[in-house]
């Protein structure tokens, strides 16, 4: 069998290695409804996310409520960090991915927006820390995607080359981010973004993770 095109494949978090919408909603709500606001329909909460906690709750609360903009912050880590794991679970399929591909050689890592003590957390929970060779969170350095800086460290610490290096995710962000880092890009279609990721124009775009396997074998 030949060696898989690619050897390190880096995983968004949201909406592409973990199917997190059901927790991040219910914490976003919570958030609203302490302030006396109506809840959001999932699908709106799902435009909201990707850079980081802080920029969900000044989408969630507005810029109308900017005074309120710092404790929101501060009750949506908190009811997050209780309830991260509750509906949270890995996509169909990608698990198995990742445990037929490491043995070939491909290493998995994680480079998301998300603070990494809750990236940790839920990854611990899934008992898919094992399966990665790295873990970048959205504080893990000043610099979050779509700054390469993260990428930058995974494949510096994994030690492969850029052209063997695919990131994979659900939103422009992570088309940006690798493009930033001179990576090729796979967009997933099962993710929170699909019209800006798909306006981004990645290098590949999938479906299920049946096609991702094929993305990452193929040469």
């Amino acid at each position: 069998m030949s060696e898989p095109r690619f050897e390190l494949v880096l995983f968004d978090l949201d909406g592409t290695l973990c199917d997190t919408r059901a927790d991040i909603t219910a914490s976003t709500n919570h958030v609203r409804r302490s302030f006396g606001l109506e809840p959001l329909e999932p699908r709106e909460v799902e435009r909201l996310v990707g850079h980081g906690a802080r920029v969900l709750v000044e989408r969630a609360l507005g810029p109308e409520r900017r005074e309120i903009h710092d404790e929101g912050e501060r009750r949506l880590l908190a009811h997050y960090a209780a309830h991260c794991l509750d509906e949270t679970r890995a996509y169909p399929g990608l698990v198995a991915l990742i445990d037929r591909l490491s043995p070939l050689g491909v290493r998995f890592a994680v480079v998301t927006n998300k603070v990494i003590r809750l990236t940790t957390k839920i990854l611990a929970g899934l008992d898919l820390s094992s399966r990665l060779a790295a873990v970048v969170g959205g504080d893990t350095f000043a610099e979050r995607k779509p700054h390469p800086r993260g990428v930058e460290h995974v494949l510096e610490e994994v030690g492969i080359e850029r052209a063997r290096a695919l990131m994979v995710g659900d939103s422009a962000i992570d088309v940006d981010t690798a493009r930033a880092a001179r990576i090729a890009a796979c967009g997933v279609l099962w993710g929170f973004d699909s019209e800006s990721l798909r306006a981004s124009s990645p290098d590949f775009l999938v479906a299920d993770a049946a096609s991702l396997e094929r993305v990452i074998r193929s040469r």
